[in-house]
């Protein structure tokens, strides 16, 4: 068992690594995420960095340059006027969604000389996948 969850452990990792830098280069993959988390739900910077598990110092430099290059806006929190809320701008969703477009664009490319039934066994695989997560 333990040699199945480090096999399945190391592949998974190389999918997202190779899904995150080999498919795009408009953003940075932690810009990206960032971005991510602002689709979900307005986040204040302490909680945007918490969400990300990086120290308050790096998230300030990520929102600094989200923000320079017009994805991300900082708004007055409604309750606390020494905070901001930073809210996914039009051109941030626009922007996640060229990546997703040329993610996904890549991954076809990867699928593309397998067999049905290879495709289908991947599948299954993303399907039991879903399933040990959770979701």
């Amino acid at each position: 068992m333990t040699s199945l969850a480090n096999d399945l452990r190391i592949a998974c990792q190389r999918v997202s690594r190779r899904v995150r830098f080999e498919s795009s280069a408009e953003l940075s993959p932690h810009h990206v995420s960032a971005l991510s988390n602002l689709r979900r739900r307005p986040l204040t910077p302490g909680e945007l960095a918490e969400a990300e598990r990086v120290s308050a110092p790096s998230m300030t430099r990520t929102v600094n340059c989200l923000v320079d290059k017009g994805l991300v806006a900082r708004v007055d929190h409604p309750d606390d006027g020494r905070c901001k809320v930073l809210n996914l701008t039009v051109e941030g969703g626009a922007a996640l969604d060229r990546i997703a477009a040329a993610r996904d664009d890549w991954m076809v490319r990867q699928l593309d000389g397998l067999t049905k039934d290879e495709r289908a066994l991947l599948r299954e695989a993303t399907d039991l996948l879903n399933r040990v997560l959770g979701e």
